[in-house]
């Protein structure tokens, strides 16, 4: 039978305590603090890993560390964005069929998206077999696009790891389980230093040995959040096993996972372009490691507001899914509101550390300046990522992945990149032109998605997120 739209589908523990002197805000702030916190703290974790190869290669000496950070913009723009972003129609998918108590379904769309990722990650692969022709097709420096050629094919085994990564921890969050996901980043942090340090400097194998290393360390995640799902009682009810109702309904995926990757890979590539176009920068090896250094920081501290974001999409997604529209407009607001205390917070201190955020990536003096010129404008940057990244957050609760494909294209290639590219080469401000121009495209997606936001039926979406979960198969068959 199919539960009435205003029959509430998931008793929150929070409700169940409420009292005379609890207001809904105040339980709602608990709700996404409590989902917030543990995904923030995990999102950081597994950035380490990135963060970590990033520092070991730059102590190489400055062409591996501009190599790396090639390779590794180029690896983000052809398929680390591309699997992000298709694995996030999982926060619509999973989190509408979680609050609506179709269990079962949460793992067959786990199973279809890790299917599919898989297929996309083998074309991926081939691509990436030619990144050093590829770089010197476009004209980047011989020794810098050779080096970058090297590096990503030592990282090419992590694409097939890094998909279902992404698909598991999606699958759990959405169940509000987020501690696992938290712990399994602590331990695939802390395993990752010493594989560097083995691979890197024991082993000799240099900033080949740092890619290489990504892959042990997103595999060393990826088993233990496979353990838990296999035998917590947590997952009992949504994971009942392998299902050949997987590999049905494939396009009905792809409607939504499309958009999902567009909307994510729109936004990535606009930040990793940045990082390929100081390439043709006077003092190319400069610019594309101070470039790499404040990307490298901006993904870094990007993990506060996209807990934040991935807290809010699962709140939105569970309160459609269970029919209670004006739950899920308060969760808005509420999200909005620590969006902004976050990026201003976030700002203050990358402005207090300015002066000392250089040496953690390298030794040269000129690098170090460079970075705390740049870092005001990243304070800036921090801010106004931080809003967008809530309120891209409400828009994949919601499913509305097409519209924020089309707020992050002319936000960030009808404004953003022109004006990077003017401040860049037309006014001769390098790097920090860069930013500037990304910054105007940022202050334009979030009025755009603001205005969204704010104009939503959100009984309308209730409705829709009803349609989409009980449209979807029943389980046919499955096995342990």
């Amino acid at each position: 039978m199919v539960p009435s739209m205003e029959e509430p589908l998931v008793a929150s523990n929070t409700e169940k305590t409420q009292g005379p002197g609890h207001s809904l805000v105040v339980i709602e702030v608990k709700k996404q603090l409590y989902l917030a916190g543990p995904l923030i703290a995990g999102g950081l974790l597994q950035n380490v890993v990135q963060m970590i190869s990033v520092m070991f290669v730059g102590h190489l000496g400055e062409l591996a560390l501009s190599s790396a950070s090639i390779a590794t913009s180029f690896a983000g723009v052809t398929g680390f964005s591309l699997l992000a972003g298709m694995s996030s129609s999982l926060d619509t998918l999973c989190g509408q069929a979680f609050g609506a108590k179709q269990y079962h379904l949460l793992g067959i769309y786990k199973q279809r998206a890790i299917f599919v990722l898989t297929l996309v990650s083998v074309v991926v692969a081939v691509i990436w077999a030619y990144t050093g022709q590829i770089l010197l097709f476009f004209g980047l420096d011989p020794e810098i696009a050779m080096g970058a050629g090297t590096y990503i094919r030592w990282l090419t085994p992590a694409l097939f790891v890094y998909g279902p990564l992404q698909c598991q921890i999606r699958f759990l969050r959405t169940q509000n389980i987020v501690l696992p996901v938290m712990l399994s980043s602590g331990v695939m942090a802390l395993s990752h230093v010493l594989v560097c340090w083995l691979l890197v400097y024991k082993l000799g194998l240099g900033n080949s040995g740092a890619a290489l290393a990504n892959t042990i360390s997103y595999l060393v995640n990826f088993l233990v959040l496979a353990l838990y799902v296999r035998f917590s009682q947590s997952c009992k009810n949504t994971w009942t096993g392998l299902s050949t109702e997987a590999f049905h309904d494939i396009l009905s995926f792809l409607r939504l996972a499309v958009p999902s990757a567009l909307m994510v890979c729109l936004e990535w590539w606009s930040f990793d372009l940045m990082v390929l176009l100081t390439g043709f920068l006077p003092n190319p090896k400069l610019e594309a490691s101070v470039l790499s250094i404040s990307l490298n920081t901006v993904v870094l501290v990007f993990r506060i507001p996209s807990g934040l974001g991935a807290a809010i999409s699962t709140r939105v997604a569970n309160e459609l899914g269970a029919g209670r529209p004006h739950a899920a407009r308060l969760a808005t607001r509420v999200i909005m509101a620590l969006g902004v205390v976050s990026g201003v917070s976030l700002g203050l201190l990358v402005i207090l550390v300015r002066n000392l955020w250089g040496y953690a990536y390298s030794n040269e003096e000129e690098v170090v300046k460079y970075v705390a010129r740049i870092m005001p404008i990243l304070a800036v940057t921090f801010l106004f990522d931080d809003l967008q990244c809530v309120l891209s957050g409400i828009l994949r609760g919601c499913g509305f992945q097409k519209i924020g494909a089309i707020i992050n294209l002319s936000a960030y290639y009808l404004v953003g990149i022109p004006a990077a590219l003017c401040f860049a080469f037309l006014y001769h401000f390098g790097g920090m032109g860069m930013w500037l121009g990304i910054v105007c495209g940022l202050v334009v997606q979030v009025l755009l998605l603001l205005f969204i936001t704010l104009s939503t039926n959100w009984e309308k979406e209730a409705l829709k997120a009803k349609n989409r979960v009980f449209g979807s198969s029943p389980p046919t068959d499955s096995t342990t």
